[in-house]
């Protein structure tokens, strides 16, 4: 389903790929089963005791910090006949209790009680079995936690590779850490799962698309396409390794940490130089200057998105059916952030990241408008993700090479179970 032929400088995808049941069969268990998937920000459980739930990798789980301070994550499933035990979204417990039928948990997993004990033979408490089932992996990096299905996968580290050094960009913008902000958004987009993951690292599509926001930007005075450290070599499409990619630019708009621009308002504009003046003498002139005038826009395969741009979003995206994806994305901001910058940062993410924002509807009306374009399959079976193949050099961020990054890994692992 994947051609790649170097000699002639063709890259193709069969469409088949976004269509068809068997397709995203394969993948529940040669990528989901398998590869190490965002579970949640330590943020998000901070105090003892916290927990929320999510569904991840086609499961519902439990992520928690238990009464010692512990992280788990269990698979939300009574032991008994299968219930959810845990139904709210997020709170804090001393203990979970399953409503159908008693049985209760400490919040570290372990079998507390349940009605009619005497009932029961002892063997019930032999080897964990009426315990809350763990997930097999559970790993994090930088305050950001993930979990996999598949005891024998690689450490979380290893399979990160470059992306490691993105992250901590993201992660060292604060000294005293990055925390999630709000409860985040849910929606649903009616398109196969991978367009997102390419839309996600295609700089080629950001004028045609979102044209409005940049005029919006222009009529503000806030659209600045040079930057004080535009030679900075990092800029330019990177291959990290494992499916990974991302796209780093020197920054056209303004970012909370920390780029100032005019629709800012030229009362924070001290508070964000002192970001910036800060970042520089933590890290130093070059990796300060980065920090402060460089987006990113990051895909870890194959699922999660950060987006260190205007604001900095971190974003999942699950198949539901082979044309069908529900979106959970998430604002990360700097704990104890001043009051007004957290007023801006937060209304970056919604004017241009949110659902109701200038680029979400952008994007999901293209990938919507391509799985439709899809039923002519029979007829144009291909696409093309050739851009930049012929370029003697680094890609740049316009070209395709990125997508490509993407396509190879899923072609390995797609042909691991086929």
């Amino acid at each position: 389903m994947v051609v790649e032929d170097r000699g002639r400088h063709l890259f193709r995808v069969a469409r088949r790929a976004f269509t068809d049941d068997g397709v995203l069969e394969a993948e529940r268990r040669a990528i989901f089963d398998r590869c190490w998937l965002y579970l949640g920000h330590s943020s998000e459980i901070a105090g003892n005791g916290d927990f929320i739930t999510r569904a991840v990798g086609g499961r519902e789980l439990i992520f928690n910090r238990d009464r010692a301070g512990a992280v788990h994550a269990f698979l939300n499933t009574c032991p008994h006949r299968g219930a959810m035990v845990v139904r709210e979204k997020k709170g804090n417990a001393l203990s979970f209790r399953c409503f159908y039928h008693g049985w209760s948990f400490n919040v570290n997993g372990r079998f507390a009680s349940r009605f009619d004990e005497g009932n029961y033979g002892k063997e019930h408490y032999g080897g964990g079995c009426a315990d809350l089932a763990q997930v097999p992996r559970l790993e994090s990096y930088r305050d950001f936690w993930f979990v996999n299905f598949d005891r024998n996968a690689m450490p979380l580290a290893d399979y990160l590779a470059g992306a490691k050094e993105y992250v901590d960009l993201v992660a060292d913008q604060n000294e005293a850490g990055m925390e999630i902000v709000g409860s985040g958004q849910q929606y649903i987009i009616n398109a196969n799962w991978k367009l997102l993951a390419e839309n996600s690292i295609d700089a080629f599509h950001g004028f045609p698309v979102h044209s409005t926001y940049f005029d919006y930007l222009k009529t503000l005075g806030s659209l600045r396409m040079e930057s004080s450290g535009s030679e900075f070599s990092a800029s330019g499409m990177h291959d990290l390794g494992n499916g990974h990619a991302v796209i780093e630019y020197a920054s056209p708009w303004g970012r909370p940490i920390a780029r100032w621009v005019p629709s800012m308002g030229e009362d924070k504009r001290p508070a964000i130089a002192n970001l910036r003046e800060n970042l520089i003498k933590r890290f130093g002139e070059k990796r300060g200057t980065r920090m402060s005038e460089f987006s990113r826009n990051m895909l870890i395969f194959p699922n999660l998105v950060i987006n260190d741009i205007m604001a900095i979003t971190v974003r999942t995206f699950m198949p539901a059916a082979p044309n069908k994806m529900t979106v959970s994305a998430w604002a990360l901001g700097a704990r104890g952030e001043d009051h007004d910058l957290r007023k801006l940062r937060l209304f970056n993410f919604l004017e241009f990241l949110g659902p109701g924002g200038f680029a979400t509807p952008d994007d999901q009306e293209a990938l919507e408008n391509c799985q439709r374009g899809y039923q002519n399959l029979r007829e144009v079976g291909w696409n093309d993700i050739s851009k930049g193949m012929p370029r003697q050099g680094p890609p740049m961020n316009d070209d395709e090479e990125q997508m490509r990054c993407f396509w190879r890994q899923w072609r390995d692992r797609i042909g691991a179970v086929s």
